[in-house]
C-alpha cells in the first residue's frame, strides 16, 4: 500500500505530458487532467519547466497548472527554468511554492550539468533574494561537487537540486553505490551551511531502491522516468508506484 506520507517528496515533472500534446498539436493530451491524476493519486508536488522556446510546457500551462493547484493547498508547486526576465515575471505573478533555477545551453534537449561554481553570482544573488522576499523557496540546479554547493549557500539559496544524471548512468553499470557516495558527501555539506537537499534527472524505480537512502534528501522531481512506465500501467499507477519507491 502507497504510504500517504512518504518521507521524500515527489514532485512530477508534467512537461513530457506537453511534450505529447504539442508533438500532435490541439489539446490532448489535457495537462490540466493528467495533474488533477497526479494529485489525486497522492503526489504532493507537480513541477514544471518552461522553455523559452515553448517546446514542452508553455506560459499559459504554467498559468493553468497554477490556478488549478489553488484548489489543492497540499501540493507544492515548483516552477523550473533559467532566470531570463520572462520565466522571473512568471514566478513573480504566481508565486509558486519553489522555483528551481537552472543553467541553460543553447539547442540542448534537457538540462546537461548543473550552476558552474564559478558562475557570477551578483545578478543570482538579487534574483534569489526578490524570491524569498515574496515567499518562494529557491533551489539551485547543481553538481554533486563541495564547490558548486558551497557557491549555491553563497548565493542565498534555500535548497540544492543535486543533477543525478551521473548516479543513473553509474547505476546502469553497476557502479550506484560508487556513485551515491559522492552524492552523500554533497548532501550532508548541503545540509551543514543550511541547505536544503533535492535531487532529479533519469531518478527511476530501479535506481531510487539506491538512492532514496540519500542523507538529507527532502524531494525529487521526477518526470521522463514516471510519464513513460505510465505509458504501460497509467498515470495514477505510476504515480503510485513511485511514492511506493520512496516511502
Amino acid at each position: 500500500m502507497t504510504s500517504s506520507m512518504p518521507s521524500i517528496k515527489l514532485s512530477v515533472n508534467v512537461n513530457k505530458i506537453a511534450t505529447l500534446r504539442n508533438s500532435r498539436g490541439g489539446r490532448e493530451p489535457d495537462i490540466l487532467e493528467a495533474v488533477r491524476v497526479c494529485v489525486n493519486a497522492g503526489a504532493p508536488g507537480i513541477t514544471v519547466h518552461p522553455r523559452a522556446d515553448q517546446r514542452h510546457v508553455t506560459t499559459s500551462d504554467v498559468h493553468q497548472v497554477a490556478d488549478l493547484l489553488q484548489a489543492f493547498a497540499h501540493v507544492e508547486f515548483n516552477i523550473e527554468g533559467d532566470p531570463r526576465p520572462e520565466l522571473l515575471d512568471m514566478v513573480l505573478k504566481i508565486r509558486p511554492t519553489q522555483c528551481t533555477l537552472v543553467p541553460v545551453k543553447a539547442g540542448e534537449i534537457t538540462s546537461q550539468a548543473g550552476w558552474p561554481a564559478d558562475t557570477p553570482g551578483d545578478t543570482l544573488i538579487t534574483v534569489v533574494s526578490g524570491m524569498k522576499k515574496i515567499g518562494v523557496r529557491v533551489s539551485l540546479f547543481v553538481d554533486p561537487v563541495p564547490d558548486a554547493v558551497r557557491w549555491a549557500a553563497g548565493v542565498g539559496a534555500d535548497r540544492v537540486e543535486l543533477y543525478t544524471e551521473p548516479f543513473a548512468r553509474a547505476f546502469e553499470l553497476r557502479r550506484g553505490e560508487e556513485s551515491v557516495t559522492t552524492y552523500a558527501a554533497a548532501a550532508e555539506l548541503a545540509h551543514s551551511l543550511g541547505l536544503g537537499v533535492n535531487a532529479g534527472h533519469d531518478l527511476d524505480l530501479r535506481n531510487l531502491s539506491l538512492f532514496r537512502k540519500l542523507p538529507h534528501l527532502e524531494e525529487v522531481s521526477i518526470g521522463h522516468a514516471l510519464i513513460s512506465h505510465a505509458l504501460y500501467v497509467g498515470l495514477d499507477r505510476s504515480v503510485r508506484d513511485y511514492l511506493d519507491a520512496l516511502a
